[in-house]
């Protein structure tokens, strides 16, 4: 009895855990801003792009600026 006890504790355990790691697969084949930035050859900046930079998007979920030359 203390058997089928310890497998359902295990099995919950198991269970819980996995309905929290659902969110990560949703994000499966989508790239971030930031590695579209760079894969463009940019990079990104918190504060105003250098000169002769120009804006190209966004990084960090719009927190930051891609600047590309």
């Amino acid at each position: 009895m203390r058997v089928l006890y310890l497998l359902l504790l295990t099995l919950g355990l198991l269970f819980s855990q996995l309905a929290t790691g659902v969110n990560l697969l949703t994000g499966l084949g989508q790239r971030s801003d930031h590695y579209k930035c760079v894969k463009k050859g940019g990079t990104c900046n918190f504060s105003p792009c250098p000169l002769f930079n120009r804006i190209e998007g966004t990084c960090y979920s719009g927190k930051a600026k891609c600047c590309i030359r």
